[in-house]
Order: structure tokens, then C-alpha cells, then sequence
């Protein structure tokens, strides 16, 4: 998979579960099984779904996905990282699992939008890496992303607040991404020098994958 190898870790995940997650042993698998896990459109109010509420309920959006990737990449020895990108107010932030190969990242991401997912191991830092989704990462035509966090590592991290939490919020989990530390990609001096997308790009950005 990769030249970052780790221990696998006991996640404590149902036998049945954790076999359909052994089965993928490359961040190129762990990606395509779940662009298929259809998108959580949240019906019923927020959620961030452990790894077992999402392999259960069959529906995930990013931050739930990213937790099924860090969970697939844990299994297969690879160590378990997220990112998370916060975002300007209007918009939301964007969790993503993190690989490394060959000395540089690349990151598993799900998304409804064509434009914020997987990002091949090409990039030599994680500011390069978040800096790959800023052209497309937008609400309208205004360019929201704004910081990226630190690696977090999700060995540091009791399993059960991410992959086998019962409830509907993984709320531990959420706030150890949010309060992260975070890097600035655009200072507020620089905000209003940013140009808006053009028109073909917003009709780019509002493709969706699912209803």
C-alpha cells in the first residue's frame, strides 16, 4: 500500500464489517468503495456517523467517510490520518483521509461535488495538498476554503468515539478535528483580493453525484 506502515490496530468493528473493510488494501480501493456508499444528504438533522453507523446505514458525506477510510487504512497497516479544511462562514468544512507514498501525500475524499475528492500522492506537504482543493472549494462563486489542520492521527484516539460510536454524532470525535491546530491558506488581508470563479466554473461546482 504504502512505505508508511504502521501496526494494524483492533478497532473493535463487527467481524462482518471489518472483512468487508480487509478487502481493500490500497488507498486507490479504499476510494472507490466509498464514492459507492451512497451520499448522506442528512434527511433527518445532523450526523457524523461512526464507521459502523455509516456501514450500516449505507450513507455517508465526507467527514463519515474520511472516519470508513481512516478505518480501511488502519486494517491494511497504513497509519490512520485525517485532515480537516475549515471553511469561511457560509460554507462547511471538509474532512479527508490522508496517505502517504513515496514520501509525499495524497488524500481519500468523498464529496457530491466532482471537484473536492481523491488527490493522487504527488504532494510533498499537507499545505500543498490543501491547497490543490482551493480553486474548486467554493459556495457560489466566492473561494471558501481558509485553513487546513495537522495531521490527526487516529491511533491517539479510543475507537469507540469514531468507529463503533451507536449515536448518530460522533461529537468527541468532531471537536478533536475542529479544535486541531490549523494553518491560514488565505490571510483576511488577502480575502477580498480573491477573485470569484467564473460562470463555467459554477456550473462545474453544481454537478452532484446523488440527488
Amino acid at each position: 500500500m504504502s512505505q508508511e506502515v504502521a501496526e494494524q490496530i483492533d478497532l473493535g468493528l463487527p467481524r462482518t464489517l471489518e472483512t468487508r473493510l480487509l478487502r481493500l488494501r490500497s488507498p486507490e480501493r479504499i476510494q472507490s468503495f466509498i464514492n459507492h456508499i451512497p451520499w448522506n444528504s442528512e434527511p433527518d438533522g445532523h450526523t457524523a456517523r461512526s464507521v459502523v453507523g455509516v456501514l450500516e446505514h449505507d450513507a455517508a458525506h465526507c467527514i463519515e467517510a474520511a472516519f470508513v477510510a481512516a478505518a480501511a487504512l488502519a486494517l491494511a497497516g497504513a497509519p490512520p490520518l485525517l485532515m480537516d479544511m475549515g471553511a469561511a462562514r457560509g460554507d462547511v468544512d471538509h474532512v479527508v483521509a490522508l496517505f502517504r507514498r513515496r514520501g509525499h501525500w495524497g488524500a481519500i475524499s468523498k464529496s457530491n461535488s466532482p471537484l473536492l475528492r481523491y488527490r493522487d500522492p504527488i504532494y510533498r506537504s499537507l499545505r500543498e495538498l490543501s491547497l490543490s482543493f482551493f480553486p474548486q472549494y467554493v459556495r457560489g462563486r466566492r473561494k471558501t476554503l481558509r485553513t487546513y489542520s495537522v495531521s490527526i492521527d487516529l491511533r491517539k484516539q479510543d475507537p469507540s468515539i469514531w468507529a463503533t460510536h451507536p449515536g448518530p454524532v460522533c461529537q468527541e470525535m468532531v471537536d478533536v478535528l475542529t479544535k486541531a491546530r490549523h494553518f491560514p491558506i488565505v490571510s483576511p488581508e488577502a480575502e477580498s483580493d480573491l477573485r470569484p470563479i467564473d460562470e463555467i466554473e459554477q456550473q462545474g461546482a453544481m454537478l452532484s453525484e446523488h440527488p
